[in-house]
């Protein structure tokens, strides 16, 4: 009778057709996978641009998060129990994807990916974790997205591995609680403030990934160009490191956009400092890795608001950019530079920043016309 009540309840909710769906993709999943085996030359391609780390120690930097999950992933395999739930938080572009790959590869598991705007409904959500199996990895991106009531699915489900369910509506409702196998839930996150209390503390290990330094961007670097088949000179990769904000997401696509132009103007095989120079010029990126963009915030407080302060939505308005772009995109590392100041009436352009652009300073203005006087 219980049986029944859950399967109608499925049907009404169109869980049942999204698991079946779900079921017949991974079948075709496995036919296609047969298909593409046979062909060598696509595999061959599909790896040589494959630049994502496949284990820990093809893992470039971050060595204190390395040795620390390295313990839980040991500690986890000697016990037979599943990992503990994983919060990876940090800019983007640091590696929180890989490293979620790369827990499953060590566990030796599966994973499943989504993103917590693709999560709209709770239906969704209990058609992934009633398919997943013992010591699983799911990993949702983006998780500080999710929806209140996708949200509260999790609650249960990584406390007790149990989805809890109301069937019916009304006097008549009543709850039902349905068990999960043992699963291990990873999550990624740009923004950890906007994570409600009762979801982060059910994570076990909060893991913030820090920038890079510029010697670990040079390796990665080197890294790419080989899956390539490329070879980079020495002061090339230096001066790629250098405008790559220490940000490995940044370094691999400025070295495509270089690739690019080594195969149109310069040697298809070799990168080196000529060609960076070139590319990055074309691309208008400085030596500090600021673009456009960055250099108009930049020119807009000095010259049009005398250096600040000035509201982050004038300055959104005067750059033709969306507030929320400003703040989340191009802010964070102007701060980090020194070149912006945040205060309580506004954002300042320091003199850090003014040096940068090639500009005076309004304190040095004010001695150079003191002394003129």
């Amino acid at each position: 009778m219980e049986f029944y009540v859950v399967l109608r309840y499925f049907e009404s909710t169109n869980l049942l057709r999204t698991i079946s769906m779900a079921i017949v993709s991974k079948k075709s999943q496995q036919q296609d996978d047969r298909i593409i085996a046979s062909s060598s030359t696509e595999d061959k391609d599909a790896n040589e641009f494959s630049l994502r780390p496949k284990s820990m120690s093809e893992y470039i930097g971050q060595s204190e998060v390395k040795k620390n999950l390295s313990v839980f992933i040991e500690a986890a395999k000697k016990r037979g129990d599943p990992l503990e739930h994983v919060l990876f938080h940090g800019p983007p572009g640091l590696g929180k994807t890989t490293l979620a790959n790369i827990l499953s590869k060590e566990m030796n598991v599966n994973i499943k990916t989504t993103a917590g705007p693709a999560l709209e409904k709770q239906g969704d959500l209990a058609a992934i974790l009633t398919n997943l199996k013992p010591n699983d990895i799911l990993f949702i991106d983006e998780i500080h997205r999710l929806k209140a009531p996708v949200e509260e699915i999790l609650y249960s489900a990584m406390e007790d591995f149990c989805l809890d369910i109301v069937i019916g509506k009304g006097p008549a409702a009543r709850s039902m609680r349905l068990s999960l196998p043992k699963f291990t839930l990873v999550g990624a996150t740009t923004k950890l403030s906007m994570l409600s209390s009762p979801l982060r503390d059910r994570f076990g290990n909060l893991i913030k990934l820090e920038f890079y330094k510029e010697d670990e961007i040079e390796q990665i670097l080197e890294r790419s160009s080989a899956i390539f088949g490329l070879t980079i000179n020495d002061d090339a990769c230096v001066r790629l490191a250098q405008s790559s904000r220490r940000t490995p997401r940044i370094a691999n696509r400025l070295l495509k956009r270089v690739r690019d132009f080594a195969t149109v103007y310069g040697d298809s095989d070799t990168i080196n400092s000529a060609i960076v120079e070139q590319a990055l010029a074309a691309l208008g990126v400085d030596q500090l890795g600021l673009d456009n963009t960055d250099r108009q915030i930049l020119h807009t407080i000095a010259d049009k608001f005398r250096g600040g302060p000035v509201g982050l939505n004038t300055i959104a308005a005067a750059t033709n950019e969306e507030q929320n772009t400003v703040e989340d995109i191009y802010e964070p590392y102007l701060l980090q530079l020194g070149f912006l100041e945040r205060t309580p009436r506004g954002r300042v352009v320091t003199d850090r920043a003014y040096k940068h652009l090639g500009l005076v300073a309004p304190s040095q203005q004010t001695m150079l016309i003191a002394e003129n006087q």
